[in-house]
């Protein structure tokens, strides 16, 4: 590493680690910036660069997993998160909530609860899979290896969730997409819970063609988010509905297959019996 490029690191550094210790006073742009002795405008290109999202992002981030912590408390309460937080009240926490976690503060705390999901087993040309869906629609699905692994990491998504084995016509419209692509399907319903962001990324990989491929950059400018391209990774990494939102249609621009949630090797055997079919076509 170059010495500049050291230097850089350094105050990067120290920035993410005043971000981690004072994050409960909510610094702002200028007191960050002060601690990496760089202009606000320059720091904050610098962290971006280093850090992958901005200094507020970074700083939302820590907050809310703050908040969690604290929610997920049985003796808690909303105004208590934020105030722990270094928020002004339950409005901004609301607002942190809706933005990154796609649900509200109480929604969390609640877990799902109330919420009725039914879920099953079944086999693909990738495997097992696990399916779920409420009865608004398909909430999750997974490549498995190991079905009581799988279930248990379901239930934690939903831990106040009432869950119950069996079929659904959800369950059995969902599977139909590996006879089918997307764009045929008749009826599918996703009920999805995530951010704006994260949305609007899932609904951009639905309309990647059956049997082709994008990039995280092509997403990224698709959403007009061109320098987000990082950010559509992570949002990439998050799906909850393997295959049926095609993830794994998106590869690095070098051509790199790249990572995959349900692993790479079966990301490269989805890719190759997609381009089969769309040929056969």
């Amino acid at each position: 590493m170059k010495e500049q490029e050291t230097i850089t690191y350094k105050r990067v550094e120290e920035a993410l680690k005043y971000l981690q210790n004072n994050f409960q006073r909510q610094p702002t742009l200028d007191e960050v910036a002060d601690t990496a002795h760089l202009s606000p405008h320059h720091f904050q290109r610098l962290f971006s660069e280093w850090a992958g999202v901005s200094p507020k992002k970074f700083l939302q981030y820590i907050s809310i997993g703050h908040a969690k912590k604290i929610l997920s408390s049985p003796s808690s309460n909303i105004l208590e998160a934020a105030m722990a937080t270094g928020l002004s009240g339950t409005g901004r926490l609301h607002d942190l909530f809706v933005n990154i976690e796609g649900m509200t503060p109480g929604e969390f705390k609640n877990g799902g609860e109330n919420l009725q999901i039914s879920y099953t087993f079944s086999t693909t040309p990738f495997g097992a899979i696990l399916v779920a869906a409420t009865p608004k629609g398909i909430c999750h699905m997974s490549f498995v290896d190991d079905r009581s692994h799988a279930l248990k990491h379901l239930k934690a998504q939903f831990p106040k969730a009432q869950f119950s084995a069996q079929n659904s016509p959800h369950h059995q419209k969902a599977l139909h997409i590996f006879q089918k692509d997307w764009q045929q399907l008749d009826g599918v319903k996703l009920h999805l819970k995530g951010s704006d962001f994260q949305l609007k990324v899932w609904e951009c990989l639905l309309k990647i063609p059956h049997g082709n491929l994008s990039t995280y950059g092509h997403i990224a400018q698709y959403i007009q988010k061109p320098n987000a391209a990082r950010a559509v990774g992570t949002a990439i990494g998050s799906n909850p509905v393997a295959f049926l939102i095609p993830c794994h249609r998106v590869i690095q621009a070098s051509g790199v297959i790249g990572g995959y949630m349900w692993g790479p090797l079966r990301k490269k055997a989805i890719i190759g019996w997609e381009a089969a079919a769309a040929e056969r076509e």
